[in-house]
């Protein structure tokens, strides 16, 4: 009896990790190699811009820079990043509000006098995904 119950556990542990997948991010096209790239991923469109489920950090290399996010849940997110340039951990703007840093959502969405939307950054996750997300 105590090998069934640990075989089934096992058997239900292989299921749950089976059922993860990851997601790799490949952001092109910065102006230039300074700072940090700081990538944040969404699973809700209440909690776009306002509460990341992960969030990473990524150096940049020849204008380009790569994360991977795992252990994510099949599903839809999506994806905002900026180029940290002054490494003040935040996206710096001018008086208006402007940014002045580059940055970018998932589908290469972009807002009208504002941030994108959820709508158009989001994108679904199956298995093991990957998305290119270039800088304009």
């Amino acid at each position: 009896m105590k090998n069934l119950i640990v075989a089934m556990a096992v058997l239900v542990t292989g299921l749950v990790t089976a059922q993860k997948s990851s997601l790799e991010i490949e952001m092109k096209g910065f102006k230039n190699n300074d700072g940090v790239v700081i990538v944040g991923l969404y699973n809700s469109e209440g909690k776009f811009l306002k509460t990341t489920c992960k969030g990473k950090k990524s150096h940049l290399k020849n204008k380009k820079a790569n994360v991977i996010f795992e252990g994510l849940e099949k599903g839809e997110y999506a994806v905002m990043i900026y180029q940290d340039e002054n490494l003040n951990g935040k996206l710096d703007s001018n008086f208006m509000g402007i940014p002045t840093e580059d940055y970018m959502a998932s589908n290469d969405s972009k807002g009208f006098m504002g941030p994108p939307k959820y709508i158009n950054a989001k994108f679904l996750v199956a298995n093991n995904s990957k998305i290119v997300i270039n800088i304009n």
